[in-house]
C-alpha cells in the first residue's frame, strides 16, 4: 500500500494521450534501468501542485509498437522515481453499441479510487462509463470479427493491445493503478465499422 504521507503520480500516456504540456515546470530525465531503458525520457513536473512524471508508452514520436513496449523498464523507471499510484490511459475499440467513439471508460477492475475519477470526468462534461472490461490482445493486429464477437460473449465491453502486463506489473511493484480508456472507434464486430 502507499504511503499517505507524499502523493507522486506517474502518467502513462497511451496513443494521442501524452502531452507534456499539461506539466507545470517540466524536466526531462533519461534512466536506464536494470530491464534496460523505458519507451521514453521521464518528464518531471506538476499538475495543481501535485508531483506528477510522464512516460509515453509508445515513445513521444509513437514509434514503439505495443509488443516492443518495454513494461518492466516503464513501470520500474516510475517506481524508482518515487511514483506512489500510476495513472494510465489507453485508446481502445468499443465491444458494445453504447460504448461510442470519443467515450470514456474506466477500466473497474484496475480501479482503486473510482469514485474520484468519475467526478472529474463528470465534471468535465465527458461521457463517461463507470464500469467497464478490458480484454487485450497481442497487437499490433485488430481483433478479426470472430473474435471481436467472442469477446463480446464473454461479457468485454472494451479491447485493446497494452492494459496486460502493464497492471499485473504496476501491482507487483506496490503501484496503485488507474486506467482510463477512451473509445477511438468500434471494434470489428460491428456491421460496416473498421478499426482506426
Amino acid at each position: 500500500m502507499a504511503s499517505n504521507s507524499h502523493v507522486k503520480i506517474g502518467i502513462i500516456g497511451g496513443s494521442g494521450l501524452d502531452d507534456p504540456d499539461i506539466l507545470e515546470g517540466r524536466t526531462e530525465r533519461y534512466v536506464v534501468t536494470p530491464f534496460g531503458k523505458p519507451s521514453d525520457a521521464l518528464i518531471l513536473g506538476k499538475i495543481k501542485n501535485v508531483d506528477c512524471v510522464l512516460l509515453a508508452r509508445h515513445g513521444r514520436q509513437h514509434t514503439i509498437m505495443p509488443t516492443n513496449v518495454n513494461y518492466q523498464a516503464n513501470i520500474w523507471a516510475l517506481k524508482e522515481e518515487g511514483c506512489t499510484h500510476l495513472l494510465v490511459t489507453t485508446a481502445c475499440g468499443s465491444l458494445r453499441d453504447d460504448i461510442q467513439p470519443g467515450d470514456i471508460v474506466l477500466i473497474d477492475q484496475f480501479i482503486d479510487r473510482l469514485v474520484v475519477l468519475m467526478e472529474v470526468a463528470q465534471g468535465l462534461g465527458v461521457k463517461c462509463h463507470t464500469r467497464g472490461t478490458m480484454v487485450t490482445i497481442e497487437g499490433p493486429r485488430f481483433s478479426s470479427r470472430a473474435e471481436s464477437l467472442m469477446f463480446r460473449q464473454w461479457g468485454a465491453d472494451v479491447i485493446n493491445m497494452t492494459t496486460v502486463p502493464e497492471v499485473v506489473l504496476a501491482k507487483e511493484a506496490g503501484l496503485c493503478y488507474a486506467s482510463i480508456a477512451m473509445a477511438t472507434d468500434y471494434d470489428c464486430w460491428k456491421e460496416h465499422e473498421e478499426a482506426k
